[in-house]
C-alpha cells in the first residue's frame, strides 16, 4: 500500500506543477516524459543496481577520505578539537573541512577539468532530453558549483537570453547543492542518499521549470556563450595567477564558513524564540507542530505511516523556513530510529538549498547581473521560485523513495 501511495505522490506533485503552469499548452511533453523516465532509471541504478550502489559507495568513501584529510589541517591549528572525535562539535565536523574542499573544487575549475566535465555532461543531457542547450548546461553547472556561483560564471549568457529564460534559471537555482558541501553533508546524514539526491535534483529542476515556465528556443538562439573560463566554441579568457586564485578561494571558503555558522545560529535561535512566544498562547503550540500540519499531506504522499509522515512534515517545514543544516543537526543523531524508507526520503528532500533565504540570495544575484526588466520579472515570481524548489525536493524524495524500503 505504501508503495502505491508513493507512486500516487509523484503523480500529484507533477499534477500540481501542471495545474500551476504559466503556459500549459506550451509544455514540451516529450521532453518532460524523457526526463521523468531518465530520473526513475537513475534512482533505480544508484539504489538497486550493484554497479550503481558500488559507485555511490566509492564516491561516499572518497568524500569521507577528503574530510579526514581536512582534519589534518584542522588538527594542526586546533589539535584539541579534533582529538574529541567522534564527539566533535558542528563547527569542526561540518564547517572547517570546507577550507579544504572549496579550494579543491576551485582548483579543478581553474585547471579546466571541471568546466570540461560540465560541458560534456551538459551536451549529453541536452541531446537526450531535447531541452535547450544552456538550460541543460546550467543544471549540470549547479550540481558542481552551486546556484549563485553558476549564475555568476554565466553572466554573459544571462544577458543574452530573454527574461522568460532567465526566470526559468531562477527557478532551477532553488534546487541545487554545491559539490564542495556534499562532503560535509555526508558527515551528518547517510552518504548514499545524499549522493543519490544530487543527480535527481538536476533532472527534476529541468522537469519542474519546463512545466511551470515552458519556453520555446529557436535554433539560432540555442547557443552557449561561455562556461567558466572556457568558451564552448573554443578559446579561453586570461587566467588569474595560480597562488592569487588559491588565496582568494581560501578566503572565500572562510567567508562561507562564517555565513553558514551565522545562519545556523540565528535560525535556531529564532525558531526557539518563536516556540517560546507560541507557548505563551498555548503550551501545545510550536513551530514544528504548525509546519508539520501544513506539510503533512505532502509527507504522507511519500509512502509513510502517519507517525513518520508527521515527523517528516516537521523536518520538511523546518528546512524550508531555516536551512538543511538545521534539520541535519536535529535529525542526524536520531535518524536510525526511523524506517529505511523514512531515512531515504528525508535525506533526499533536505539535500538542496530550497528555502526562503535562498530566494533572497538568487534575487540579489540576478539584480547584480542582469538588467532591470529581467530582474523585475524574477522579483514578481518569488512564489514560483519557492514552489519550484519545493516541487523538485518532493519529486526527488518520492522518486528515490520508490526504491528505498
Amino acid at each position: 500500500m505504501f508503495f502505491a501511495i508513493n507512486c500516487l505522490g509523484i503523480i500529484v506533485f507533477l499534477a500540481i506543477a501542471i495545474l500551476l503552469s504559466k503556459r500549459r499548452k506550451e509544455i514540451h511533453w516529450r521532453s518532460v516524459g524523457i526526463l521523468i523516465v531518465l530520473n526513475i532509471f537513475i534512482a533505480w541504478f544508484l539504489t538497486q543496481f550493484s554497479v550503481g550502489r558500488e559507485a555511490v559507495s566509492a564516491a561516499a568513501a572518497g568524500f569521507v577520505w577528503l574530510v579526514d584529510v581536512a582534519y589534518k589541517g584542522i588538527g594542526f591549528a586546533f589539535y584539541d578539537w579534533v582529538d574529541l572525535k567522534p564527539h566533535m562539535n558542528f563547527f569542526t565536523v561540518a564547517l572547517l573541512p570546507i577550507l579544504l574542499v572549496v579550494p579543491l573544487f576551485d582548483l579543478l575549475t581553474y585547471s579546466g577539468l571541471l568546466p570540461w566535465v560540465i560541458k560534456w555532461l551538459g551536451k549529453g543531457l541536452s541531446f537526450v532530453s531535447r531541452q535547450p542547450r544552456f538550460e541543460s548546461f546550467f543544471a549540470v553547472e549547479m550540481m558542481f558549483l552551486g546556484n549563485t556561483e553558476a549564475l555568476a560564471v554565466s553572466t554573459r549568457q544571462l544577458r543574452l537570453m530573454n527574461k522568460t529564460r532567465n526566470l526559468s534559471l531562477a527557478m532551477m537555482s532553488m534546487s541545487c547543492v554545491t559539490a564542495s558541501l556534499i562532503g560535509v553533508y555526508t558527515t551528518m546524514m547517510p552518504a548514499q542518499y545524499i549522493l543519490t539526491a544530487v543527480p535527481l535534483n538536476v533532472i527534476n529542476a529541468l522537469i519542474v521549470s519546463s512545466i511551470l515556465n515552458p519556453v520555446t528556443v529557436p535554433p539560432e538562439e540555442d547557443v552557449i556563450a561561455k562556461i567558466g573560463n572556457e568558451s564552448v566554441d573554443g578559446g579561453t579568457t586570461e587566467k588569474e595567477p595560480l597562488f592569487s586564485f588559491l588565496g582568494n578561494s581560501i578566503i572565500g571558503a572562510g567567508r562561507l564558513i562564517l555565513i553558514i555558522a551565522a545562519n545556523v545560529i540565528a535560525f535556531v535561535a529564532l525558531a526557539a524564540l518563536i516556540d517560546k512566544l507560541l507557548a505563551l498562547i498555548n503550551p501545545a503550540l510550536s513551530l514544528e507542530n504548525i509546519l508539520g500540519f501544513i506539510m503533512y499531506p505532502f509527507a504522507w504522499l511519500m509512502g509513510l505511516d502517519s507517525h513518520e509522515a508527521f515527523a517528516l512534515a516537521q523536518y520538511m517545514g523546518t528546512k524550508l523556513v531555516t536551512n538543511e543544516f538545521v534539520v541535519m543537526l536535529n535529525a542526524g543523531p536520531i535518524l536510525h530510529q526511523f524506517s529505511t524508507h523514512m531515512q531515504g526520503v528525508l535525506t533526499v528532500f533536505i539535500t538542496s538549498f530550497a528555502n526562503f533565504s535562498t530566494v533572497g540570495m538568487i534575487i540579489g544575484c540576478f539584480k547584480s547581473l542582469v538588467d532591470k526588466d529581467k530582474n523585475e520579472l524574477i522579483s514578481r515570481n518569488v512564489g514560483y521560485m519557492l514552489l519550484a524548489g519545493i516541487l523538485v525536493s518532493l519529486l526527488s524524495a518520492s522518486i528515490a523513495g520508490l526504491f528505498i524500503w
